[in-house]
């Protein structure tokens, strides 16, 4: 499984990033692409805070069970559900989602595995430092495959 601490894949979804722009189409979905990139300063947000957020009591039935979709070889089905907090219907600045996004993805990257998940993840709960490398990596490839880069 690929892994977003590995050099060469940061800096393969640094340039996937830099090849959209606010004319990108969706392949599949709701969100426009500054939407989808704020979505994914979401998800990022996850990783790198300071802070212990709430377990939700869905997770806590569920989310042991479809934990490891999230950083195994197999890629995500389409129109998966998404958590209320992560859903983006405002319109968005594009230029601005991508500078926020690109700096997230570097302050993940360079601050290591061992500067992310001090907490648990509101739905799956508690992660390895690989496995944040990998599910983090492969949420990006998800929506970047979505938007065709």
């Amino acid at each position: 499984m690929q892994n977003l601490f590995e050099r060469d894949i940061y800096e393969k979804m640094i340039s996937r990033l830099h090849a959209l722009g606010p004319e990108s189409q969706r392949r599949w979905g709701k969100m426009n692409v500054a939407q989808m990139l704020a979505h994914c300063k979401e998800a990022f947000k996850v990783p790198l805070s300071d802070h212990k957020m709430p377990r939700s009591i869905l997770g806590l039935l569920v989310g042991w069970m479809i934990k490891a979709k999230l950083y195994n070889d197999d890629p995500w089905k389409k129109n998966l559900p998404t958590a209320p907090n992560f859903i983006i219907k405002d319109e968005r600045d594009f230029e601005k989602e991508k500078q926020q996004l690109l700096e997230l993805i570097d302050r993940f990257f360079r601050g290591g595995p061992e500067k992310v998940g001090r907490f648990p993840h509101p739905m799956f709960g508690r992660f390895t430092p690989e496995q944040w490398g990998q599910s983090m990596y492969k949420h990006l490839d998800h929506h970047f495959t979505q938007f065709g880069v």
